[in-house]
């Protein structure tokens, strides 16, 4: 017997989730207002964005025809602030970028200072920790992320060990921008995240994800009440964009993907000054350093 729509868990991540629909249904609206896609994503842009690199001050959006685009087989940086990624691009054309992180890659990865994992915190104390930058590696399966050209998401494509999809992962971020000089993607993450089950293929559980994250960044300062609803909104969007129906890039069988010996050797960091210097960022809190 499959569960009631509104039934809560926690995921492998820890973060808590509620079953909000089942795909090929109605989308049951998350926000309680409406609001244009693109003047959600300009209320998002808003908030101080954690790239402490010239770069992105003179990144464009992907969308731009002067947009620099990447060659099958690239490593690249995959960046959300100071989250860093290294990651190898599969394809990149007018529809959206798709990478690959092979097993064993290289990112860096704010977290406590004291140890503990991020999801270990308390959610009232946990964007008010002492953090610091660790270098981790990409554990488990591999992973396809695809950032559809324009949108205020990625789609991750995860596998079990046996390379059985597992489910896909829909990030709420802002659009990608892309610097001109290096080889990096440049977004925001915005708490708030949906996952879609792969079982019952064609109506599919759907779950909201972080929630209550989304809240507590909002009683912490990280966000406005205005930001957080529209965040909510871009869920919203992303339901009836491709959820529900299962359009692009959930319709082009990314979770079947299989790369090739040489796609699928670990990606490391370059070696850069700006690697180096954010190697050693840290802050009293996640609002600082």
């Amino acid at each position: 017997m499959r569960l009631p729509i509104g039934s809560t868990d926690v995921s492998e991540s820890g973060g808590t989730v509620t079953l909000i629909g089942r795909r090929g249904n109605d989308w049951q609206s998350i926000a309680s207002t409406e609001m244009p896609l693109d003047e959600a994503v300009a209320v998002l842009e808003q908030q101080a964005h954690a790239h402490e690199d010239p770069a992105f001050d003179e990144a464009v959006l992907s969308s731009d025809a002067d947009a620099p685009r990447y060659a099958p087989g690239q490593p690249i940086l995959w960046r959300y602030g100071r989250h860093i990624e290294a990651v190898r691009v599969i394809r990149d054309d007018e529809r959206g970028l798709v990478i690959w992180i092979p097993p064993g890659s290289s990112r860096l990865e704010p977290g406590p200072a004291d140890g503990r994992r991020h999801r270990d915190v308390p959610l009232e104390e946990r964007f008010l920790e002492p953090w610091v930058t660790r270098e981790k590696t990409w554990t488990g399966q591999g992973v396809v992320r695809v950032a559809p050209t324009g949108k205020p998401w990625s789609v991750w494509f995860f596998r079990r060990a046996d390379g059985s999809p597992a489910g896909v992962y829909v990030n709420l971020e802002l659009p990608h921008r892309r610097g001109s000089e290096d080889s990096s993607v440049f977004s925001n993450d915005l708490v708030l995240d949906i996952w879609i089950d792969a079982e019952h293929v064609g109506s599919e559980d759907v779950w909201l994800k972080d929630a209550d994250e989304l809240e507590a960044v909002v009683r912490h300062g990280r966000f406005t009440a205005e930001q957080a609803e529209a965040v909510r909104v871009l869920a919203d969007h992303a339901g009836h964009d491709f959820i529900v129906d299962g359009a692009w890039p959930l319709d082009e069988d990314w979770a079947q993907w299989t790369p090739d010996a040489e796609m699928d050797a670990p990606v490391a960091l370059p070696s850069t000054p700006l690697i180096e210097s954010a190697r050693h960022r840290s802050g009293p809190n996640s609002l600082e350093g």
